[in-house]
């Protein structure tokens, strides 16, 4: 430890450039707005510190976010609420140089600049290290997308022969639910998409049946004991008819666009000896996420993504995450 500037920093490295590579949106639009350039790096301050990006996934709420449909975000602003690298520079004795770690939520690429770049800077109680052997590439995949589906199935609690529904079933989250669902028992998995040439890859991880989402509409007449919808309100009250006696759906994805339950009666709703949930990503357990780097390990649990981007092309991975054919999890490896 020594002293800077009348302030106390641990395990100080000074980056070799004053610059860094980022993804910069300075409006609110379409793919295009996405643009790659050159930016200062971010000065370490008390509390936070410097992580090199290693990678990324794309989320669809960053999509949200690009189109401007995230009212508390100014512009311009470096995108990303997640990301896996190697602490730089900080100023905790917590943490240290080279050390492994995710982060995600908390407002990064929301409130301050996120993970589309070379080096961001995080508040340290955001960091979190890790213990794992996975590729970069496979470490990119998980933050969001299986930290949020590992909760919400533990959430849900299932357990063996449980008949599990996935709405949003060709998602990130709910691909990562499909894996995860069958390492951590003997589930019935059934998952649901609005295009039916996904058939194939859905059963390819795992899936034991495909339904077919018409307009809205799931095309069965199936009940579940569990219900994992990636929809949102938009879908909550169909998912609730759609329960086995004391089945759980858990809303956790907003994938429909709606954010809340508006006009919803839970005594008329809800059907007697059913219950409803959901799992927030934003309240990170430290020890939730290394329960499930381990069971990814020791499983040997799929968590390849689907594609894999340069920092340069995030523009082509958000196109690709909003076409028809996207699936699975889209990274960006820098």
């Amino acid at each position: 430890m020594f002293k800077y500037k009348r302030r106390e920093y641990y395990n100080i490295k000074f980056p070799l450039t004053n610059g860094r590579k980022a993804v910069v949106v300075s409006e609110p639009g379409p793919s295009s707005v996405l643009k790659y350039s050159d930016v200062p790096t971010p000065k370490v301050k008390v509390g936070w510190s410097l992580v090199k990006v290693k990678g990324f996934g794309i989320n669809h709420s960053e999509i949200f976010t690009r189109e401007g449909k995230s009212p508390s975000v100014e512009f311009p602003r470096i995108l990303g609420i997640e990301v896996v690298g190697e602490v730089f520079e900080s100023t905790t004795s917590n943490l240290s140089i080279g050390q492994k770690v995710m982060s995600f939520m908390g407002e990064m690429g929301r409130a301050y600049d996120g993970s589309y770049a070379e080096y961001v800077l995080l508040p340290n109680d955001q960091i979190y290290p890790i213990q794992s052997k996975l590729s970069w590439d496979k470490l990119a995949a998980i933050p969001e997308t299986f930290y949020t589906a590992y909760g919400s199935l533990v959430g849900l609690r299932i357990k063996d022969n449980d008949e599990l529904l996935i709405r949003a079933g060709t998602s990130g989250v709910g691909v990562a639910a499909a894996k995860l669902a069958k390492a951590m028992g003997k589930i019935i998995v059934s998952s649901t998409t609005r295009d039916l040439s996904k058939t194939g890859l859905l059963k390819r991880i795992g899936v034991d049946k495909v339904i077919f989402d018409k307009n809205g509409t799931l095309q069965t007449e199936s009940k579940f004991d569990k219900i994992l919808d990636l929809m949102g309100p938009r879908t909550v009250s169909d998912s609730l008819t759609m329960l086995k006696k004391f089945g759980i759906v858990s809303s956790t994805g907003q994938l429909g666009e709606i954010w809340t339950l508006n006009d919803f009666d839970p005594i008329m709703k809800i059907p007697n000896n059913c219950y409803l949930t959901s799992f927030y990503s934003g309240q990170i357990d430290k020890q939730l996420l290394q329960d499930l780097l381990d069971l990814i390990e020791i499983k040997r649990i799929d968590v390849a993504p689907t594609k894999i981007y340069k920092l340069s092309e995030v523009q082509r991975a958000h196109d690709f995450l909003e076409s028809k054919n996207s699936f699975g999890k889209a990274v960006v490896i820098v």
